[in-house]
């Protein structure tokens, strides 16, 4: 599976041959470097770890500096793992670009952690449309209303949209198109929107639903 780190830096619009104006996100994306291989005889399965991201080597504990020193790699900010077909394609150490592993096109996965909102109501939350505004109603127009049964089941049942903590999920948004790949820039331009802020960490793989 082809698959990088990389930063959101927001979004934009470009322009195809046509003169229509096409939505993008834009992603600095890579260079990754490969920290470990692993195989079906030594581990079970075959993957490799990349890593992305600059950290200083005060902030990373001796176990991890180990592992990255023995792939002669710089200590970084973000380890993924990435499962492959064929592990021997590539070596510890080698770093991956992004014109390597997309082209236009193409469809990708892209997983990130969502906006964090707080704790939010039902409406915000839910979606719920809230009580009537008019008459009658004492300054409950946006509580969520009954929520329980009567005396059979007795009890509210799991699963009640409620009040509470919303986004700081992790997401993945599926069957993006790749519209353009700036290689000297290393910047990927995906057709649609990125879970996350501007600045937030994404994972970039290609689709593994894949339409079209």
């Amino acid at each position: 599976m082809k698959a990088i780190l990389g930063q959101k830096l927001g979004m934009t619009q470009i322009f195809d041959d046509e003169a229509r104006a096409i939505p993008v996100t834009v992603v600095k994306a890579g260079p990754v470097h490969v920290v470990q291989v692993k195989t079906t005889e030594t581990d079970g399965y075959n993957a490799i770890q990349i890593s992305y991201g600059d950290v200083k080597a005060a902030n990373v504990n001796k176990p991890t500096a180990g592992h990255y020193a023995k792939a002669g790699v710089a200590p970084a900010g973000h380890l993924v793992e990435i499962k492959v077909e064929d592990p021997s394609e590539f070596t510890v150490g080698q770093e991956i670009k992004v014109e390597e592993m997309f082209e236009a096109g193409i469809k990708a996965d892209v997983a990130g952690v969502s906006k964090g909102k707080g704790f939010a109501g039902v409406m915000k939350r839910h979606n719920f449309k809230g009580q009537g505004a008019s008459h009658g109603n004492h300054k409950k127009h946006r509580a969520p209303g009954s929520i329980g049964a009567c005396a059979t089941p007795a009890r509210v049942f799991k699963g009640m949209r409620m009040a509470g903590r919303m986004g700081g999920e992790k997401v993945t948004n599926l069957n993006l198109e790749v519209a353009g790949v700036d290689a000297e820039r290393g910047l990927l331009l995906l057709n649609g929107s990125v879970p996350g802020p501007k600045g937030s960490v994404v994972l970039v793989r290609e689709a593994v639903k894949a339409r079209g």
